[in-house]
């Protein structure tokens, strides 16, 4: 059956608290101003928001981001739904995105395909915050903790910050710098509009003598938070802001009785090859690594993404269309 918004956070409140911020309905509203377009399906204790793009000619595609797996998602009648929904909206194909991690079991029926392609990143680094202060900071490399103490002394301090505009020309520096795709102030400003007056989120500044250095979008849902967007000047490096930045962003989310933290994605290869090539690597998702490693988080890979095929010819061109681009 397919549901209203406020019917969906209702599910979501009730049967799934803890399920991923991508399955949120603010998470879909966020996108439906940019060229998404959400449907909600619920069928007794499943549930799937799927987000379609509109293509040319009247097609789309379908994407299930940070899917809710449980024994009723399973189900065939539950995707007989998924499939009527899809073909209703002409959908090339359908892209599943478990919130599983690899080693979960995985999803081997309704005609899914293994993709080569995730939309997320696949590999990311999670800080468990069930523990004291103390001790989540006792897990951190020496140098970042030593890093965190160094910017309180050198007189950063860091707090709320609600001015988008100045945090996107931030973003477009660090995007600049570092080689990364930056959203439209439209974007950034309808995600704080939608998530902050429910308590989701929190846009922090971190300052010396009054001067924003860095700035970290920190987003929350359940008992799981996540590092969504950060950006940073090219003043006052010295000071480390970026390190109090984060621990602050931490403990902002421990405080709302989040149980992890999210550092959201790392190069997608194994622990001894990011740490053997953390040092002289510098493309892609090279060069947040060796800062995010050091808080001490666990490195974790999300199952692969899977592919429900509606159109064979169609979807053929896509992942030829998508291999020329890589």
């Amino acid at each position: 059956m397919i549901v209203s918004l406020s019917d969906w956070n209702r599910f979501l409140l009730s049967h799934h608290p803890n399920a991923h911020l991508l399955q949120t309905g603010e998470w879909g509203e966020l996108k439906s101003a940019f060229g998404w377009k959400p449907v909600r399906i619920i069928n007794e204790e499943a549930g799937v928001q799927i987000l379609f793009r509109r293509l040319p000619l009247g097609f789309t595609i379908g994407y299930i981001p940070k899917a809710i797996i449980n024994n009723q998602f399973l189900s065939e009648q539950f995707w007989n739904e998924i499939n009527a929904v899809c073909k209703s909206h002409r959908a090339i194909f359908l892209k599943l995105e478990p919130d599983q991690w690899e080693n979960e079991t995985p999803i081997t029926n309704y005609q899914l395909l293994l993709s080569p392609h995730n939309i997320q990143p696949p590999r990311t680094l999670i800080v468990d915050l069930r523990d004291s202060e103390e001790e989540i900071l006792a897990r951190m490399k020496q140098k970042t903790r030593y890093n965190i103490r160094l910017a309180e002394k050198k007189g950063v301090t860091v707090r709320a910050w609600d001015d988008i505009a100045s945090f996107h020309k931030m973003m477009l520096v660090t995007g600049g710098r570092d080689g990364f795709g930056v959203h439209s102030l439209e974007y950034y400003r309808r995600a704080y509009e939608l998530f902050h007056p429910k308590g989701m989120c929190e846009l922090l500044v971190a300052e010396y003598a009054g001067k924003p250095l860095a700035a970290l979008f920190v987003a929350r849902h359940g008992n799981r938070a996540y590092y969504l967007y950060g950006a940073s000047t090219d003043e006052e490096r010295n000071r480390m802001p970026t390190y109090l930045l984060q621990w602050e962003a931490m403990k902002w989310a421990k405080a709302r009785g989040c149980e992890e933290y999210d550092l959201w994605g790392v190069p997608d290869e194994d622990e001894a090859t990011l740490e053997a090539s953390f040092e002289t690597r510098r493309d892609g998702l090279w060069g947040v690594y060796r800062f995010k490693r050091g808080f001490g988080g666990q490195l974790k890979r999300a199952a692969q993404a899977m592919d429900k095929v509606y159109n064979p010819l169609l979807y053929r061109a896509y992942l030829k269309f998508i291999g020329n681009r890589e």
